[in-house]
């Protein structure tokens, strides 16, 4: 009988989660490779080779290819005939391999996690606890599959219950615009289709565990429906035209995934979930011999990329005027140096209450003339300035877009992703303008750091005012001082190139 020991299953899924933390999958690489090498929007192109760029420098340096470490999801198939030697239940064996692995000093992950979601959200410190699902099966083996998902992308995810006569093509292609770039685009759309409402989102949540195998499926042809669907919904997402990062571009999706159960007859619950240029997951087996050691992968898996953003506009933050940016057009791309205010929901809320109560802000606290970065960093490890510090979705923060630009003498504001349409009036009105750095380079983006000191509410951690001095902070301007938003235009621009279909692109 197979035994499986409490501090090998521990110990296994901590390394795991490490292991995803810096590696990305192999699959993936090579999937990203192709689509640099296919990609024909400069923009959207700059952007996938920052995020392989990225990969191989977390790869050899151990840390995490995004400052969203993600909530951790753990898939069990556990044999009937397994024993477990253990004092502690399952899910306290992993709650405690999530607490080990966030907390290796050798590499600490980001802590994301809120207890009391709808009151306090108090973060529980070590990222615990996980999200965990469990099957019993026939056999003696444990087949585990780990995940960090970041919210950037989960907060995507879309559920319908269409009529059985329901076209998921059309639900799709309706649906996929309406996520924005927030999920950090190309990565993989995966979709499940009937049991129920519950069954359908876990059917999505699984398939994207599956190894990416689209251009085999291309070149082999469909067997079945689902991989008949798997190839429309390929062809045709990507003739969205919305590109890496939202940029515009030929590549929106490196695949397709679809899981699906039966369902009842008067039903046809679909989910759809997106994963991000983050991917982060790996499966291993427990056999009782001992705990698993993930193999690196080979570092001539990663294409050798000579990203150079030389000929970008040099920008000085530290003596820029409102007047200067009015020159900046959408598309564009900065590499900033000087000095930028950190702050996310938390700052924010905390500043607009303290504005609403006629209150100052806190002693140093200046916005005047300054950019704003919304991030949350990873902490620092070693001789590092901060740790991995990639943007945030910048729409969280629109609600409070109007407020910052009219009563902080806030300059302009970086983040991830698109802007909805107050924010995007609010930049017009003010003359203000948005700038994104890429999602999933957090690593690449944290070289540009040169100094960082909490300015102000310390007591909100990774969420508090950082004043970091960056040196050629690569960003591209994603909204100008005259409101016209590269989220809006591009997308459509390479939509009528590619010209495949005729589904209009609706900005969120």
């Amino acid at each position: 009988m197979t035994v499986i020991r409490q501090e090998d299953f521990i110990t296994s899924i901590a390394d795991a989660l490490q292991y995803i933390s810096y590696y990305h999958p192999s699959d993936f690489i090579a999937a990203m490779k192709q689509a640099y090498e296919l990609e024909e929007s400069p923009a959207a192109r700059d952007a996938i080779a920052q995020i392989l760029v990225n990969s191989r420098m977390c790869a050899l340096g151990h840390r995490p290819i995004c400052q969203d470490t993600g909530i951790v999801t753990i898939f069990l198939n556990i044999g009937m005939d397994i024993q477990w030697d253990t004092k502690m239940s399952i899910d306290a064996m992993v709650n405690a391999a999530v607490s080990r692995a966030y907390q290796l000093p050798e590499n600490v992950l980001r802590a994301s996690i809120v207890s009391d979601p709808a009151g306090n959200r108090t973060n529980t410190g070590d990222n615990t606890p996980a999200v965990i699902h469990t099957q019993v099966v026939p056999g003696n083996r444990l087949e585990v599959t780990v995940a960090a998902k970041g919210g950037g992308s989960e907060n995507k995810a879309k559920f319908s219950v269409l009529n059985p006569t329901d076209d998921i093509v059309e639900w799709v292609l309706k649906t996929v615009p309406t996520l924005g770039a927030g999920w950090c685009p190309p990565g993989i759309l995966s979709i499940g289709i009937g049991g129920t409402a519950e069954k359908a989102m876990l059917l999505a949540k699984q398939a994207m565990m599956a190894p990416i195998d689209i251009q085999a499926l291309i070149r082999t042809g469909p067997a079945n429906t689902l991989e008949a669907l798997r190839l429309e919904l390929y062809e045709k997402v990507n003739a969205l035209g919305i590109g890496a990062q939202g940029l515009g571009g030929l590549v929106t999706v490196l695949d397709i995934k679809i899981l699906d159960y039966p369902t009842h007859a008067a039903s046809m619950p679909v989910a759809m979930i997106p994963n991000c240029a983050a991917t982060r997951h790996a499966h291993f087996t427990l056999d009782g011999s001992g705990p698993v050691r993930l193999e690196p992968p080979a570092i001539d898996s990663w294409p050798d990329i000579d990203w150079d953003p030389s000929h970008a506009r040099r920008v000085d933050l530290d003596t820029i005027t409102a007047d200067d940016i009015h020159s900046w057009k959408p598309g564009e791309t900065l590499l900033l140096s000087g000095h930028i205010l950190t702050g996310r929901d938390a700052v924010h809320k905390k500043i607009a209450t303290l504005i609403e109560q006629g209150k100052p802000l806190p002693e140093g606290l200046d916005f005047h003339n300054r950019f704003i970065y919304y991030v949350g960093p990873v902490d620092p490890v070693g001789d590092e300035v901060v740790g991995p510090a990639g943007p945030t979705t910048a729409t969280r923060m629109d609600k409070f877009t109007d407020m910052m630009l009219s009563r902080t003498g806030l300059l302009g504001m970086i983040g991830k992703a698109e802007r909805g349409p107050d924010a995007i009036e609010a930049i017009r009105k003010y003359r203000s303008v948005y700038l994104i750095a890429t999602g999933g380079a957090a690593y690449l983006v944290a070289k540009a750091i040169r100094s960082s000191r909490v300015v102000a509410f310390a007591e909100l951690g990774m969420e508090a005012v950082y004043e970091f001095e960056v040196r050629d902070m690569p960003v591209t301007v994603a909204v100008d001082s005259d409101g016209h938003s590269v989220h809006q235009s591009a997308p459509l621009e390479w939509q009528r190139r590619i010209g495949k279909i005729e589904v209009p692109f609706t900005h969120k």
